[in-house]
């Protein structure tokens, strides 16, 4: 097992240019099932949820050409198996978007429960329900689904019980081939959403209403070829915005999509961050105040987070770590799962001063001095928020189970030693 050994509270400074979105980028190679020709993909990150989508394609039948560690062709003129490898798709949530190429190209999948990070209950009712007003039957077990369905999936009218990211991504993905047309209501219009939607429009499909809560899908009979390149994560900005404001470094960060960071800034800026942004580069200068901005009439700030435009599910984790270095009192609402803030017990350890209210809400008193510690990543952004605590602590501290991080984060520990970060990745 790897891990990381940090010497922190050394300030940073450069130039740093952020990885492909992990989140547009599973869905999109998903989507390539659903053309018989060429599509070429860029920017994609090099981390270990994308390489094992990468195997997943390969194991159903889909030529998969590496140009580049950020470059990928895939071609799928057959498709030679519906079942999903157990063994890889428990492995990473994005495995199921490829429940819907597969019904639309095959009629029927199988697919075992997708795994991902373990941060409470993720339901999946969403896809399953959409996807059997357009004519699936399913039958489930404890650990896996089996879906089937007649020739052509057709389209509905899809009210969607929750405004799930991925069940969207699911449900366009079955709809751009399917028989007449699909309006899919309470649809989530991240902007991993709307770049799959763009994506698909580009090959062919009809997909209006991209960026609102109402997506209108007349399928068409194929897709075509094309190329594509995906969007930077504004979850990898914002969690090294966090890092530089709390270790006072000064940091140039390029290709930024200002529009997808609009909500991430104003509440950072609640937490006395200030950037400044010019023609795709936000510089996150040194010596910031880091104090709270209370609301009118002295109330609490409740940073909380929210379906888009609100603010991301990803961040909550960051924000707790930077609240901690911040002076007076700020309450994390993370309403999502109800074990993602289980992580800051470790931050408790390294001298944080939290009152974990119940699963979903924590008390930070800041700010606080954090010392070095032994620590574990429990999930991909907890990994991240426990590394950004290491980099602003007194002393050393050793991260275990970093793999979490890998799966997210692009070689994280050599792009911050370009910045001056002290970090050494060591194996057990």
């Amino acid at each position: 097992m790897a891990r990381f050994v940090v010497e922190g509270g050394n300030p940073l400074g450069g130039e740093f240019i952020p990885s492909g979105n992990k989140n547009e980028a599973l869905p999109v190679l998903s989507a390539c099932l659903l053309t018989r020709e060429e599509v070429h993909l860029e920017n994609l990150p090099d981390i270990g949820d994308v390489r094992s989508m990468l195997q997943l394609l390969e194991e159903i039948g889909a030529i998969v050409e590496r140009i580049g560690p950020h470059e990928v062709k895939v071609k799928a003129q057959h498709i030679g198996a519906t079942s999903l490898p157990k063994d890889v798709a428990r492995g990473i949530r994005g495995s199921i978007t490829l429940a819907a190429p597969l019904l639309a190209r095959c009629g029927r999948t199988q697919f075992p429960q997708p795994g991902g990070d373990r941060i409470g209950r993720r339901r999946i009712d969403s896809h399953l329900l959409g996807f059997q007003q357009m004519g699936v039957h399913c039958s489930a077990s404890a650990d896996s689904f089996h879906l089937w369905c007649g020739q052509r999936l057709k389209g509905a009218d899809i009210l969607m019980d929750e405004a799930s990211v991925t069940g969207t991504e699911n449900l366009v993905m079955a709809s751009v081939l399917a028989e007449g047309q699909t309006i899919i209501r309470n649809a989530a219009c991240e902007p991993s959403v709307q770049q799959l939607c763009r994506f698909l429009n580009t090959l062919g499909a009809e997909i209006g209403g991209i960026g609102s809560n109402v997506l209108t899908i007349d399928g068409v009979e194929d897709l075509e070829g094309g190329t594509h390149r995906i969007a930077a994560d504004y979850v990898e900005i914002g969690s090294v915005i966090g890092l530089a404001a709390v270790t006072g470094s000064d940091i140039l960060i390029r290709d930024v999509p200002y529009e997808d960071l609009r909500m991430i800034l104003y509440q950072f800026g609640r937490l006395g961050i200030d950037v400044t942004y010019t023609d795709g580069v936000l510089h996150v200068p040194p010596a910031q105040s880091l104090e709270v901005r209370p609301d009118i009439l002295n109330g609490l700030v409740k940073i909380d987070d929210a379906p888009w435009p609100g603010f991301p599910a990803d961040l909550t984790s960051i924000a707790v770590v930077i609240a901690t270095q911040t002076r007076g009192s700020v309450m994390v609402f993370e309403k999502m799962y109800e074990s993602r803030l289980f992580f800051v017990d470790r931050l408790i350890g390294m001298g944080a001063n939290i009152i974990l209210c119940d699963p979903h809400r924590a008390v930070i008193i800041g700010s606080t001095k954090l010392r070095g510690s032994v620590i574990s990543s429990p999930d991909i952004r907890a990994g991240m928020a426990l590394l950004i605590a290491a980099l602003c602590a007194t002393g050393e501290s050793v991260i275990q189970n970093i793999e979490q991080i890998d799966r997210g984060y692009e070689k994280l520990d050599n792009r911050l030693r370009q910045l001056g970060a002290h970090i050494v990745r060591t194996d057990d």
